[in-house]
């Protein structure tokens, strides 16, 4: 028992080290620009005053950003999606996988849950013991089941995730700007070092121009990790912004969704304006700030389409006539306050088509209803 409570300690401190060494990165660049570059080698004052203010605004952002990434805890599953005391008690002591998945819908009944595993089962984590909702999955690393996980970034030493993904997106957001802004004013700082390294030995150096100290090698060097960084920062930054855009997690870029009637990629994206408002909300002037802004509570989310089926609560409003199609076989539930926000006051339907098929052998209908939201 002791062994593995210090080995899971070391693990732990170990995967401080990419965050450390971000940091001490981060502290180091500091300094290059303002006291080796702003204060040592640039010869104007204006120029110094205009970079330095410029710096610290990016610098400020950046760093509050990826403090918001790291220290945010990843957001849970409720108790509602717990096993009651008394199936928790059916579901351990049934060995058979039917059993417990028929224990696991009932309870689910009453949940709001529209995505099941590959075998289109209930999906259910035996290490949290909850009932996943939808775009739940459990991380390893941080041993927890995590609300709409996207990845888990050794960078942040955290699970990214509902309660920080916009964090995450301004992270990456401001340490590009934070990178092209040094490579940007450094270049012409560069070049002048690096003629200066070259032509040494030659009669025409320009030496009185710039001070022949270590400050030339603190410039360059931070050129290369400022160029270095925003390549590689760019590309994900990128991948995040078009995954932003359909409204999909990492895990479901490369693992699409499976809901009753199959597997969907798109299947919880609304439209590019709405799907980028789920992640930074409904009010702009936020957007650029790290505070939380996301809509939902990470539980439920609006689909793009809704199929009745019977093992969903359903209410189902004739064109011409104003009484509705129910289904008594389970208990209805309330639309979330998610799925109102995104579905009921700013946004109508713009056609519904309702198709009931012929009786079945077994004498029941399967009606199912097609939703084409505006975009």
């Amino acid at each position: 028992m002791a062994p593995t409570h210090v080995l899971r300690c070391c693990q732990r401190g170990l995967a401080w080290i990419p965050v450390i060494f971000i940091a001490l990165v981060v502290c180091w660049s500091y300094y290059a620009y303002v006291v080796e570059l702003c204060i040592i080698t640039i010869p104007s004052t204006g120029e110094k005053i205009v970079y330095l203010v410029l710096f610290h605004l990016s610098f400020i952002m950046f760093v509050w950003s990826y403090w918001k990434t790291i220290f945010t805890r990843p957001a849970n599953p409720s108790k509602e999606f717990c096993l009651p005391k008394v199936e928790k008690e059916q579901y351990e002591k049934e060995e058979r996988p039917e059993n417990q998945q028929e224990i696991l819908k009932r309870v689910a009944s009453s949940l709001p849950l529209y995505t099941r595993t590959g075998a289109g089962a209930i999906r259910y984590c035996d290490r949290c013991q909850v009932i996943k909702p939808d775009r739940c999955h459990h991380c390893s690393a941080c041993d927890m089941c995590v609300l709409k996980m996207d990845h888990h970034c050794p960078w942040v030493n955290n699970c990214v995730g509902f309660s920080n993904y916009k964090y995450f997106i301004l992270f990456l957001a401001y340490s590009l700007l934070y990178c092209l802004f040094i490579a940007a004013t450094v270049l012409q700082y560069f070049i002048k070092f690096w003629t200066l390294c070259r032509r040494k030995s030659a009669e025409n150096c320009p030496q009185n121009e710039l001070p022949d100290t270590h400050a030339k090698f603190h410039v360059l060097f931070l050129f290369f990790v400022a160029a270095m960084f925003c390549i590689s920062i760019l590309s994900l930054f990128s991948y995040h912004l078009w995954l932003v855009g359909k409204n999909r997690s990492t895990i479901e870029a490369f693992r699409a969704p499976v809901f009753r009637n199959g597997p969907d990629k798109n299947g919880f994206s609304l439209g590019f304006t709405k799907n980028i408002a789920q992640v930074f909300g409904d009010q702009k002037k936020y957007w650029l700030l790290p505070v939380f802004t996301s809509q939902g509570d990470g539980l439920t989310f609006p689909t793009r389409l809704v199929n009745v089926d019977p093992e969903q609560p359903t209410a189902i409003q004739h064109p011409d006539s104003s009484k509705s199609v129910e289904d008594d076989s389970v208990p209805q539930s309330p639309v979330s306050d998610s799925q109102n926000r995104l579905l009921g006051s700013d946004q109508h339907i713009s056609d519904e088509i309702l198709s009931i098929d012929p009786l079945k052998s077994d004498g029941t209908e399967v009606i199912t209803v097609y939703m084409e939201s505006e975009s």
